[in-house]
């Protein structure tokens, strides 16, 4: 797939490169896209132009259809260095939403497994998990509670309203030495997730991530304006006994 950009950084997808381009910076012309190659400009009707690229998983990842609010990629990044996942990590996460986390694992780890309990949702992310052709990550429309089938995984993640109420599920499928994260909105969920942990589990560290753009033109150099502020809480633990 094919992507148009530009100057100012301002991206879009082309699923249908023989159609016009509508955008808020004006029409292309669908000939004008189908003749350009890599790497070259086309212009729109309003004069402002793009240059077209390959386009990266992160540009239709960005795209995602979604229901739920999803874990934003500052925080998935926590989560992915963390727990050290790599190639041949497992995962398992209880709470699909709209499959962000998990279709953003699956091109790391070796396999994801997703557990959701809503059937909208369910139907949602296996849409999205068809629209990327992910191969490695199994979606279950199954309540969490009832346990997971998987054992000896290395990470098992919950976005979930009372996390606490999961541990033993998690604690039956983590190998021994592996992560267990909890994704939380307020600090209550994160004193409950932490002080029932109990001693299959030793609490490694609570923390969030707020991330601050900055504006660079010239020699005007500055913070902007609007930063992205709190998303989540994130508690990590380690399965000890």
């Amino acid at each position: 797939m094919r992507l148009l950009i530009t100057e100012s950084g301002k991206k879009f997808i082309l699923k249908e490169e023989d159609k016009n381009m509508h955008t808020n910076f004006g029409m292309i012309s669908g000939e004008d896209i189908k003749k350009a190659k890599l790497g070259s400009r086309v212009s729109s009707n309003k004069g402002v132009k793009f240059r077209l690229v390959e386009s990266s998983f992160i540009d239709e990842y960005q795209k995602l259809k979604r229901i739920a609010q999803i874990i934003p990629l500052k925080d998935i990044g926590l989560i992915i260095t963390e727990a050290g996942l790599t190639k041949e990590s497992i995962v398992i996460e209880a709470g699909a939403g709209s499959g962000a986390l998990g279709i953003f694992l699956s091109q790391i780890c070796k396999k994801v497994y997703s557990y959701e309990i809503r059937e909208d949702f369910f139907k949602l992310v296996e849409g999205n998990i068809s629209k990327f052709g992910i191969k490695n990550m199994m979606l279950k429309n199954r309540d969490a509670k009832e346990g997971f089938d998987e054992k000896n995984v290395d990470l098992v993640l919950l976005d979930l309203p009372s996390p606490w109420e999961f541990l033993d599920v998690a604690h039956k499928s983590l190998k021994f030495g592996g992560f267990l994260v909890s994704y939380s909105p307020t600090i209550p969920q994160v004193m409950d997730f932490v002080n029932n942990l109990g001693e299959g589990f030793v609490h490694v560290k609570t923390s969030e991530m707020i991330e601050r753009e900055w504006e660079i033109k010239e020699r005007k150099v500055r913070p902007m304006s609007q930063a992205i502020g709190h998303s989540g809480f994130l508690s990590f633990a380690r399965k000890i006994s």
